[in-house]
């Protein structure tokens, strides 16, 4: 065990049970600029990691009832067949193409400046939700149900190709689908929808080859310690700065691997 990947996975944890983002926004960009892993590998690795990470914040976020379960479901019910669709696309190639590479390191870094700018305006999002809360009315409750299992669609491929979009993406489709929620059940419900998304995923991946199971033990010894710690300080602390901060790391490091 390498302990500075303990103690990464210790921080990126923190960061993931404080805000339900985090995990592959900023691990994956980790293991490919820190520390020089391979796009394809980072990913895979991550995912698996994501998703065991996530299932101990998940018994956290439970005990403490901060988890929409049906929103939970929905969007897996949209986000799981799209993982395994995409997991099934992604075995036809070969993770040694050059080409292949540069283009999953492109989307990577989209896929991390969408989510900095929804870190951005997420609390102006929020105000937006809260004024549309009142418009709400439940023939639309089937309607915003279609919605979720659409969006999980998208968040499952986006995050079986990039291991990023599951947090901070997920996090605003919810604000605006459902403008009631707590910011707590936000984040609860978040890191609950993530675990089978990304250990689906994640499995997809190991089938391929392209995960480091030595890399992947050294994380998790620090980050389920990590997330257990942020979910409880996350009814105790604000976010917003955490937030903001980590939306400067994420665009800046989007912007350098699009570049």
């Amino acid at each position: 065990m390498d302990w500075i990947y303990a103690v990464s996975g210790l921080t990126v944890g923190l960061v993931v049970g404080m805000t339900g983002v985090g995990g592959g926004s900023l691990m994956t960009p980790l293991l490919v600029i820190g520390f020089g892993v391979a796009p394809v590998t980072a990913v895979g690795t991550d995912l698996l990691y994501a998703g065991l990470t996530k299932a101990g914040g998940t018994v956290a976020r439970s005990r403490l009832g901060s988890v929409n379960w049906r929103i939970a479901g929905l969007l897996a019910l949209g986000s799981v067949p799209a993982a395994l669709a995409t997991t099934a696309a992604l075995s036809r190639i070969s993770s040694d193409d050059a080409h292949f590479g540069a283009i999953l390191t492109t989307a990577l870094g989209v896929a991390l400046i969408l989510s900095a700018i929804a870190l951005v305006f997420k609390e102006r999002l929020q105000r937006f939700a809260n004024n549309r809360a009142a418009e709400t009315v439940a023939g639309r409750v089937r309607h915003a149900a279609v919605l979720t299992t659409a969006v999980g669609a998208l968040l499952g491929l986006l995050v079986t190709l990039t291991s990023v979009g599951a947090g901070a993406l997920g996090a605003i489709a919810l604000l605006l689908l459902y403008p009631q929620l707590p910011a707590n059940h936000v984040a609860g419900t978040d890191i609950v929808h993530a675990v089978p998304l990304t250990l689906v995923a994640g499995a997809g991946h190991a089938v391929a080859g392209t995960v480091n199971y030595a890399l992947l033990g050294s994380l998790l010894v620090g980050s389920l310690p990590g997330i257990l710690l942020g979910s409880l300080l996350s009814h105790r602390l604000p976010d917003a700065v955490v937030r903001r901060a980590l939306a400067v790391v994420l665009l800046a490091v989007g912007v350098k691997l699009v570049m």
